[in-house]
């Protein structure tokens, strides 16, 4: 069964202009190429010191590039890319002619026509749909106008869902989804999965932030992990201290039902009764998922194919 939702806390953003793919490149962590060429990435906004700032998935329809972000901060991105506008032939705005939304689920690929490559992506009823390129099993994203979005994925056979299902999925996953799971101005992208999850490119060239990612992977220097975890008890809130003896282990992310994410500090983790942390009482068990590389592991990343 496949299924999709409409997620109402993302919205989307549109770079228009002659020099809209080079402005990007210099400023996102992943390779603009890529969309330029007709695929999707997902990618990141940091700091000129290589923090966290926004994560997104990027498309281009026709003469404009869409970045799918967070609706809540979606003004706060638009201040921080018209920044670097400067001379660059470029326009910014906001984008409410499409709704946005995730798909998961068998057999999505068959049911949207979509091919196997992993940024792959199909213009469908005036809007889009493209693959979630973080994971296979990640399923889709959407982009549709929103009075005709519903009609249109349930043509293709897509039973409607919720986002709490969806967050359920993902967090099974252990897919972060933006200033939930990523402090702001805090966060590494290495220690959230950006590397095996294909949100960052090593070989694209300079863009802001750039040094201290790269200087973190190839010192491999990450001592913590946003990771997939199980809950046993009452749910924690966001932030609430994992302990291990009552030493720091970390803090919890994302909370949905028994599923989570949480900055897991490695050393302490490893060192746990059965790699079971405390959040203010709740047992917490955190995993490693097939796709995930942890320090001191000789383990190739995962084919997208």
């Amino acid at each position: 069964m496949a299924f999709y939702t409409l997620l109402p806390h993302r919205a989307l953003i549109t770079v228009s202009g002659g020099d809209r793919f080079r402005f990007l490149q210099g400023l996102v962590s992943n390779d603009m190429r890529k969309v330029e060429r007709g695929g999707t990435v997902w990618a990141a906004l940091l700091t000129p010191q290589g923090k966290f700032l926004h994560e997104f998935f990027i498309f281009s329809i026709g003469d404009a590039v869409y970045l799918e972000c967070e609706r809540a901060r979606r003004d706060d991105l638009l201040s921080r890319l018209s920044r670097y506008k400067l001379r660059s032939k470029i326009q910014l705005e906001s984008c409410d002619s499409f709704a946005s939304g995730a798909i998961w689920g068998d057999p999505i690929a068959t049911l949207l026509n979509l091919s196997d490559e992993s940024d792959a992506l199909v213009l469908r009823d005036g809007g889009v749909v493209y693959r979630d390129s973080r994971l296979v099993e990640s399923g889709a994203r959407w982009a549709l106008p929103p009075d005709t979005a519903n009609a249109t994925l349930e043509a293709c056979g897509l039973e409607s869902s919720t986002p709490e299902v969806f967050d359920d999925h993902r967090l099974a996953l252990g897919l972060p989804d933006g200033s939930r799971d990523m402090e702001i101005e805090k966060a590494l992208l290495l220690e959230s999965g950006f590397e095996e999850l294909h949100g960052v490119d090593f070989q694209k060239g300079c863009y802001m932030g750039q040094e201290l990612t790269a200087r973190t992977h190839y010192r491999a220097l990450i001592k913590k992990r946003l990771m997939p975890v199980l809950i046993d008890g009452p749910s924690p809130e966001l932030g609430t201290a994992l302990k291990v003896a009552g030493a720091n282990a970390g803090e919890m992310k994302s909370v949905q039902g028994k599923r989570g994410l949480a900055l897991v500090r490695l050393d302490a983790w490893r060192n746990a009764t059965d790699g079971v942390l405390d959040a203010d009482g709740t047992k917490v068990t955190p995993s490693v998922p097939a796709w995930m590389v942890l320090p001191n592991e000789k383990k190739d990343a995962p084919s997208q194919s």
